[in-house]
């Protein structure tokens, strides 16, 4: 057979997102960090009066509408917004735009894989650089690498930990590259790095609608930087590269704060029950700031209940990699969702789960 593909992506492994199962499919979905709440009515409103016209003509091609009901919510001008299908658009505009073949990524270790496959499909030069135990940022390690484009995700999956802002404000004043700050689970913290597109050029915040805004099915992200970067990144992005009808919906969903926020509310204190209720069961719970835990089973047998959790019709993430192989991680869902996964967990035959750790 021929080979159609350029040697670094014939070399690469494809990103493997988590489980999506068939719509109408009765099963309790903890494994994508997705909102269990829907959308705000007002979002919804949208959906169901869709105009004819707005699928015949082209959309606008900056999103335009969205970016503005952005900007006053976020108290950022709107030409400092640029809008993508979805933040991993954003993550490979700022890629393409940025890295070549030659230049290096840079990226603490373990975060959103996504990166990584990214970076291979520009043949660019990966540094992954491994946290500590306590997932305190490797600051020193990162500056000294001085990436052309430096990704840091905060709240980090899979740990769920909040990066300070004062390492994110050290690392942007001493790299030369882009300083990509990934606030997909924001949502879910009390703290964001927003202010530090105005204080460095070289400083771009990525969002999503698809956590705290339940449109994960939707497609849309944002990033917030000074005009000056966005320039270039404008150049990369796809000519109408957001629908007419998800800029719509988006408009609707970010502005309505008030339904977000309840939900977040609801999101963070099943949360901190949920880790209450873990630990009980001897898991080893990592603190969150995201809408999901990051886990340890007691007989570390994370493989084993990820399999029996989904005969059960429960599906939670499991990574088959160096220093996660024992360790789970499960969307944060509702009381209910989270009552039906403990008793689950409870009801696992605990002889079979000692057989499977010692093999």
């Amino acid at each position: 057979m021929t080979n159609y593909f350029r040697s670094n992506v014939d070399a690469m492994a494809s990103y493997v997102p988590g489980e999506q199962p068939q719509r109408g499919t009765q099963i309790i979905k903890l494994n994508s960090n997705e909102n269990p709440y829907p959308p705000s009515p007002a979002a919804l409103a949208v959906l169901q009066n869709i105009d004819g016209e707005w699928l015949r003509r082209y959309p606008e091609p900056f999103g335009g509408e969205f970016r503005q009901a952005a900007s006053k919510v976020l108290g950022v001008p709107s030409d400092w917004i640029i809008v993508g299908n979805g933040s991993d658009e954003l993550l490979s505009v700022i890629i393409r735009a940025c890295v070549e073949p030659g230049k290096k990524v840079v990226y603490p270790m373990p975060t959103y894989v996504l990166y990584r496959t990214l970076t291979e499909m520009q043949a660019a030069e990966i540094i992954e650089i491994p946290y500590s135990e306590d997932y305190s940022l490797p600051v020193e390690e990162l500056i000294a690498v001085d990436g052309s484009v430096t990704l840091i995700a905060s709240p980090n999956s899979p740990s769920g930990h909040l990066v300070a802002t004062k390492d994110l404000r050290k690392l942007a004043s001493k790299l030369s590259g882009v300083l990509v700050i990934d606030e997909a689970y924001i949502d879910f913290t009390e703290e964001n790095a927003l202010d530090l597109v105005k204080e460095y050029e070289n400083v771009i915040v990525i969002r999503t609608l698809s956590k705290g805004y339940s449109l994960a099915g939707l497609r849309l992200g944002f990033g917030v930087a000074n005009p000056k970067l966005l320039q270039g990144l404008f150049k990369v992005k796809d000519s109408y590269n957001i629908d007419a009808i998800a800029c719509a919906i988006g408009t609707a969903a970010i502005t309505d704060q008030a339904y977000k926020n309840a939900c977040v509310a609801k999101i963070k204190a099943s949360r901190t029950q949920l880790a209450t209720d873990l630990k009980q069961l001897g898991f080893h719970v990592w603190d969150s700031q995201a809408n999901f835990l990051l886990v340890q089973p007691p007989q570390r047998n994370a493989e084993y209940l990820y399999q029996k959790l989904k005969e059960r019709g429960i599906l939670i993430r499991y990574f088959k990699q160096f220093n996660l192989d024992d360790k789970l991680r499960i969307t944060v869902g509702t009381d209910e969702q989270n009552q039906a996964l403990l008793e689950a967990l409870i009801a696992v035959p605990i002889q079979m789960q000692y057989n499977i750790s010692e093999v």
